[in-house]
């Protein structure tokens, strides 16, 4: 079922904010990940963006309750941001935040045939075309420079994937939970509340709590700010269009890592493929985005 141009293009915009915030956060992370681990990491990053959420709750209202969707943003809040940070802290951790990126760019597909499954969400081949172009791009635009860490890496392959598809059941469960309450800030306060409990809870039984060192700290807490509020928009993103159109451009976050890398850390150059997955990456999101 088609949707207002004004959502359409609310959703989009949305889309490409939570991108920007996803990539910005990936390079801060692999900066914090020299003095921290990533699960100290994600016990400094969820908790702060938890405590972010419940500052401003008091000026925000949550009209429209429901037990259903609260049940469901919960149990979202079980895996992402909680494992999928965790895993994506490691996997950029043994591979570099671009080949990470890079993987975690292939959960739109997971996340569109999610939405036709579960749904009911036209698959239409445009949007699968679309979609495809977007992946392809993405994996070209590391072609070169993820060969070697993946080579030295391939334990953290795992972890990158994982990431993508649960990064995908949250997108596709989280549509679902806001159809039944369109609220994305209770999305997000009640996933990363249940994300915060089941960190410390892990840390907490398995005796793997360790000190804190300042300057990562840092670092992963301006993370936590920005992962919140990437996730934020991308509910807002989701509360407005489909995951098909949602997903794939929230997808693009390597672009803005990519670019935040050559700027600030200064280990990218541009190349053959990387100039392909930006011509590719942007004709993806232009066919998917356009009328």
């Amino acid at each position: 079922m088609a949707i207002p141009p004004e959502a359409h293009w609310q959703a989009a915009g949305l889309a490409v904010a939570a991108a920007a915030l996803f990539g910005a956060a990936l390079v801060t992370t692999h900066s914090g990940l020299k003095y921290l681990d990533s699960a100290t990491g994600a016990r400094v990053s969820i908790p702060t963006a938890t405590l972010l959420f419940w500052i401003v709750f008091p000026f925000t209202e949550l009209n429209g309750w429901h037990l259903a969707a609260a049940a469901i943003f919960g149990l979202v809040g079980l895996f992402f941001p909680a494992a999928v940070t965790l895993l994506t802290f490691e996997a950029n951790r043994r591979l570099g935040p671009t080949v990470t990126a890079t993987i975690g760019s292939t959960a739109p597909l997971f996340a569109v045939l999610g939405g036709a499954l579960f749904l009911a969400e036209p698959l239409g081949g445009r949007a699968l075309g679309a979609t495809a172009l977007i992946v392809l791009g993405l994996v070209a635009l590391t072609r070169e420079s993820g060969n070697a860490p993946v080579a030295r890496g391939r334990g953290g392959l795992w972890q990158a994937w994982s990431a993508a598809v649960l990064r995908a059941l949250a997108q596709v469960l989280s549509k679902a939970g806001l159809a039944l309450w369109p609220s994305p800030y209770a999305a997000a306060l009640l996933g990363y509340t249940v994300s915060s409990a089941a960190v410390w809870a892990s840390a907490l039984r398995g005796g793997h709590v360790r000190a804190f060192n300042r300057t990562g700290a840092a670092w992963f807490a301006l993370t936590g700010g920005l992962n919140g509020a990437a996730v934020l928009a991308l509910y807002c993103a989701l509360n407005q269009g489909p995951v098909s159109l949602v997903s794939p451009i929230a997808a693009t976050y390597p672009l803005f890592t990519l670019g935040l890398s050559a700027l600030l850390l200064r280990n990218e150059r541009l190349t053959g493929p990387l100039i392909a997955g930006v011509v590719l990456t942007v004709a993806g999101v232009a066919v998917l985005v356009l009328p």
